[in-house]
């Protein structure tokens, strides 16, 4: 069930998400994001494309602004405010949801005896205050990968990337319910209202 006015039409009265077919999140591979737009096709009933980018807002300079493609965010997406307001003439938060996130977990390289440095994103990063020098990364699953090639001692990352990453689990936080956002990409219009791109 989708959070909000569970109406999902835009200011204009036209449909804001039915045609969207691509979704642009935070990648690599195991991160919530990933989860949460898969699981937002599922719940429409169809099948579409989820693009992973370095950061989230890497996807405003490929997709496309004409309600075909959306960028799925969360809550907790410490520049979220950023997203929005930065980008009111071209993005239109068209739908939100609460789903589980994997489980986030510490975890360390099998083996790895003292925990000193820590790298995490900076969203779940009080879940480690003063366990360690934290670092952060761009993404959960990018602090699996960095823990794992011996950047760091262990790192806050999600349960699915530390196993993708050969990773031993120190604590499990367990899952959080998530608000998350998405955000499709269209054209703002003289009246005021979003609109489909004519180009």
């Amino acid at each position: 069930m989708h959070a909000g006015s569970g109406d999902p039409r835009s200011g204009d009265g036209r449909d804001a998400w039915p045609r969207v077919a691509t979704i642009h999140t935070l990648g690599p591979s195991g991160t919530n994001l990933e989860k949460a737009a898969h699981h937002w096709f599922e719940d429409q009933g169809r099948a579409g494309k989820v693009v992973l980018h370095p950061e989230v807002e890497d996807s405003l300079d490929v997709m496309r602004f004409d309600g075909t493609e959306a960028i799925l965010a969360c809550a907790v997406y410490p520049r979220l405010h950023d997203l929005v307001f930065a980008n009111l003439h071209r993005l239109e938060m068209a739908d939100s949801f609460i789903l589980d996130t994997y489980d986030m977990v510490l975890a360390t390289r099998p083996g790895q005896s003292a925990v000193v440095t820590i790298t995490t994103h900076p969203a779940p990063s009080s879940l480690v205050a003063a366990r360690g020098h934290i670092s952060f990364a761009s993404s959960n699953s990018q602090a699996a990968a960095d823990c794992a090639a011996g950047l760091y001692d262990a790192c806050v990352t999600t349960d699915k990337a530390a196993r993708a990453e050969g990773l031993s689990i120190i604590e499990n936080f367990g899952a959080v319910p998530m608000v998350f956002t998405l955000h499709v990409g269209r054209h703002l219009g003289a009246s005021g209202h979003l609109q489909e791109a004519t180009a």
